[in-house]
């Protein structure tokens, strides 16, 4: 069914779409159901933004190789998941994206500990069930960039044959992007937790369209 002008979105229009000179539009229903469908599987927030304001850095990754013990152990992170080129190549096929932010509490987070794991498996399922509600909602590119890391299986199979391929994904730090400066540029706080018994953010993203 052919969509109708008065029934789309202008995405100038949204807070979080910064550059004027490339208008981009969505079914307003779509932008109207994501946020709820988000809370419903435990996100806080919900942020429509363009691919192209997605800050990538070299940095990133050489965060992942030095001072992660997850480096060459996961298929979720480096070296096995896309580089800085190749992720700035798929953000160029993509105009607009959903950043999603969930609240957590976490005195396990410096632990491999059982209540670490649930928290990590929760974001991670969420992400990819709401990339799948998007798809079946005509949103065939849609793509999830979970937080944190995969913690689907105690220890990953990896360079072995994942055990869970339908609900791997690379998180958005393995890609190379710059969470702290994407937050930052859609006026969002980034201020660092310095307490551990303290709430803290966490960030999942959708390309969507």
């Amino acid at each position: 069914m052919a969509v109708r002008i008065e029934d789309l979105i202008d995405i100038q229009d949204v807070r979080q779409a910064r550059d004027k000179n490339s208008p981009n539009i969505i079914p307003q229903d779509t932008f109207r159901h994501i946020e709820p469908l988000a809370k419903e599987l435990g996100f806080l927030e919900t942020h429509l933004l363009k691919a192209q304001d997605i800050a990538t850095g070299r940095w990133v990754r050489l965060k992942c190789r030095y001072g992660c013990a997850k480096y060459n152990t996961s298929w979720c992170c480096p070296p096995a998941a896309p580089n800085l080129q190749m992720t700035r190549d798929i953000l160029s096929e993509y105009e607009l994206a959903i950043l999603l932010v969930s609240e957590n509490t976490n005195e396990h987070f410096y632990r491999n500990s059982g209540v670490k794991r649930r928290i990590q498996i929760k974001q991670w399922k969420s992400t990819v069930a709401l990339e799948r509600k998007l798809f079946l909602m005509g949103y065939y590119k849609a793509f999830g960039l979970p937080a944190d890391t995969c913690a689907l299986c105690k220890e990953c199979a990896y360079p072995k044959q994942c055990k869970f391929p339908n609900e791997k994904r690379p998180t958005l730090e393995a890609c190379g992007i710059d969470v702290f400066q994407t937050v930052k540029d859609l006026g969002q706080s980034t201020g660092l937790v310095r307490k551990i018994q303290d709430c803290f953010y966490s960030y999942s993203l959708i390309l969507l369209a």
